[in-house]
């Protein structure tokens, strides 16, 4: 018996090992060939731009909750609209770049995206421009979703389920389908962010108009939280679970 192992990739991002197992029989003058096709994990590089666009949105939380704590509103704004921007950014380079596009991002970020509208609503209540009750429903729903990844993550990770292979972003084990009306409710809290970032700045923070943002926010994160709860795993596609 002799063994040879190839190992090739079709698709970017995968790894594919081949084993021949060849047998002779020198007696008969027969040789036959044994092929076994394993496909071994998805491995891919996480350092794309739109990832590194993402893991600059984290980074630019605390500094946005540092100034809106400090009442420098008019700088925070500015800060925001450079995060949305990167949101933007990162977003259309996956959709049209398909080396860009990775099983990392579509969980890297919509958690940039939570932990930036946590960040902000924490510090803007704590400026008494949103309500504690529409905070607390945002950061409980965000919490929930985050331990959902985290179980997720542990469930589709092949054995052996060790730290540095679980926290290793190279092992893609599952991709993220965020609902529809998941994507509208990340619309419309930030545009209730930018609103009462800019309420200090240009006089309205009383407005009625700001106060019915506060009733469909608080309706669409209800919602959003419901409809993972109903479409359940049609949200996650699992790319390897041997």
């Amino acid at each position: 018996y002799r063994f040879r192992i190839s190992r090739h990739s079709s698709n970017p991002g995968f790894n594919q090992m081949c084993i021949y197992l060849e047998y002779s029989n020198h007696m008969q003058g027969l040789t036959d060939f044994f092929f076994l096709n394993v496909l071994i994990f998805q491995y891919e590089n996480p350092w794309t731009i739109p990832n590194i666009l993402s893991l600059a949105r984290i980074g630019l939380s605390p500094v946005l909750g540092y100034l809106i704590v400090e009442e420098n509103f008019n700088i925070a704004l500015g800060v925001f609209a450079l995060a949305g921007i990167t949101d933007l950014l990162d977003g259309f380079i996956a959709r049209n770049w398909a080396s860009q596009k990775s099983a990392l991002g579509s969980a890297l970020d919509p958690l940039a995206d939570k932990i930036l509208i946590s960040v902000l609503y924490v510090s803007l209540t704590c400026a008494s421009l949103i309500p504690v009750p529409l905070t607390t429903l945002i950061i409980l729903r965000d919490i929930v979703l985050i331990a959902a990844v985290f179980y997720v993550r542990y469930k589709t990770l092949s054995p052996p389920r060790t730290l540095s292979r679980y926290f290793n972003p190279c092992y893609a084990t599952a991709q993220l389908k965020p609902t529809f009306i998941s994507k509208m409710n990340t619309a419309v809290q930030l545009i209730l962010v930018a609103a009462s970032l800019a309420a200090p700045v240009f006089d309205y923070v009383d407005s009625i108009y700001l106060q019915t943002l506060w009733c469909i926010t608080a309706f669409t994160t209800a919602a959003s939280a419901y409809s993972y709860y109903h479409y359940g795993r049609k949200t996650v596609q699992v790319i390897n679970n041997k």
